[in-house]
């Protein structure tokens, strides 16, 4: 900013690349610093509470396919459906429930990660060999204390590679839930192909790369931890 001969403040010069419409512009991402903060976490948010919700309710119907295998077909075909209805249609079935709400998003993305999810849950149980299961029971381990103390850590590796790919892919499909105004970056993408504003589209698209590598690699991370044995059976 520039102050006049009669001490009046000029307004700050337009940076160049605005008026060029350049896709990389670096006045951009100063400028609009809130912007991108505030959709980056709203998309974070978005991304943590629908796949935690969708691993709870995977976690349930496994456990109950499991107990009642006859519901098994049943379960994973219902989810495997909701799994092929376009997002736009989804989130215009919920609105009636839900209106232009964040629930809306979180719900209708919860239940997309229900067949990756659930699929990775059964195939991560169904895994552990069943000498060790035998000899779990023989030792007095009860059916809470196997599950929790036996056959999960045993499928964590199969259970951890699905959510890897659900969270990957809900960080994406969050971006749709701009059409209801609650959709992180997706709100900045969609506000920016509107107005063609490059700049924009472009800073939104990198920071969903970047937040889909951060959740990948501490996915990665959590799971190294967990299973402290499997890098001892590579070393």
């Amino acid at each position: 900013m520039t102050v006049s001969a009669d001490g009046v403040s000029d307004p700050p010069e337009t940076p160049q690349c605005y008026l060029d419409n350049t896709w990389w512009c670096a006045p951009y991402w100063a400028d609009r610093q809130e912007e991108l903060v505030d959709g980056t976490l709203q998309h974070v948010l978005l991304t943590v509470v629908s796949v935690g919700i969708g691993l709870l309710l995977a976690f349930a119907l496994a456990l109950l396919a499991r107990r009642f295998s006859p519901l098994e077909n049943a379960i994973v075909g219902a989810t495997t459906i909701i799994y092929t209805i376009p997002s736009l249609a989804m989130f215009s079935l919920l609105l009636p429930l839900t209106g232009v709400s964040a629930t809306t998003v979180v719900i209708g993305l919860a239940l997309y990660s229900l067949t990756i999810l659930l699929r990775n849950i059964l195939a991560g149980l169904r895994a552990v060999p069943e000498d060790v299961r035998e000899s779990a029971i023989g030792l007095g381990h009860g059916p809470t204390r196997l599950l929790f103390k036996v056959e999960l850590p045993l499928a964590l590796p199969v259970i951890m590679a699905g959510l890897r790919v659900a969270t990957v892919s809900t960080v994406a499909l969050v971006t749709i839930g701009s059409i209801v105004d609650n959709g992180g970056l997706g709100n900045l993408l969609l506000e920016a192909v509107g107005s063609e504003f490059k700049a924009q589209i472009l800073a939104a698209s990198v920071l969903c790369v970047l937040l889909a590598i951060v959740f990948d690699l501490s996915i990665v991370g959590l799971q190294r931890v967990l299973t402290p044995w499997t890098r001892t059976g590579r070393s």
